[in-house]
């Protein structure tokens, strides 16, 4: 019985367009181990899930690819160092592609979207993901996420 759960189990993660548990790993540990608390993100572990090649569309505020990416993770972690993003619900949709609605929430302590100063007020917004592995890591992330939404709730009286 043993060896006929193992030789399913292999046959399974061998099958094309399916993703082995190591990539959803890898896509779930980019919104736990990077985007919460970016502030303590270190450029290995940000390697250790990114190909230093990868496409962000759209294009970071901190520049293209992955220095542009560490740029603006470090940015969040200085304004929003409370940051939590969480991936709600991850759909495998093949070939190494993800959709991922998750959720962010933080309070900004300093100039954020336009909002200057701080106003103490939290967000609570929405994120749309498509992600991409290749060879294991994140080669390609298209976002969205609803920056309108979390400038309303910061600057709601």
């Amino acid at each position: 019985m043993r060896t006929t759960l193992l030789a399913a189990a292999v046959a399974t993660a061998a099958l094309p367009g399916l993703a082995v548990a190591d990539d959803i790993d890898t896509v779930r540990a980019f919104y736990t181990d990077v985007l919460s608390a970016p502030a303590e993100t270190t450029s290995d572990r940000y390697f250790e899930l990114f190909s230093p090649d990868v496409v962000s569309i759209p294009t970071p505020p901190g520049g293209e690819g992955a220095q542009g990416m560490l740029n603006t993770i470090a940015f969040l972690g200085q304004v929003v160092p409370d940051l939590t993003w969480a991936p709600e619900e991850i759909i495998e949709v093949g070939d190494g592609r993800f959709v991922v609605r998750g959720r962010a929430t933080g309070t900004p302590v300093g100039p954020f979207f336009g909002v200057d100063p701080a106003t103490g007020n939290s967000f609570d917004i929405m994120s749309i993901d498509i992600v991409t592995l290749e060879d294991g890591l994140i080669s390609h992330i298209y976002h969205l996420e609803d920056w309108t939404g979390a400038v309303a709730q910061l600057t709601a009286q």
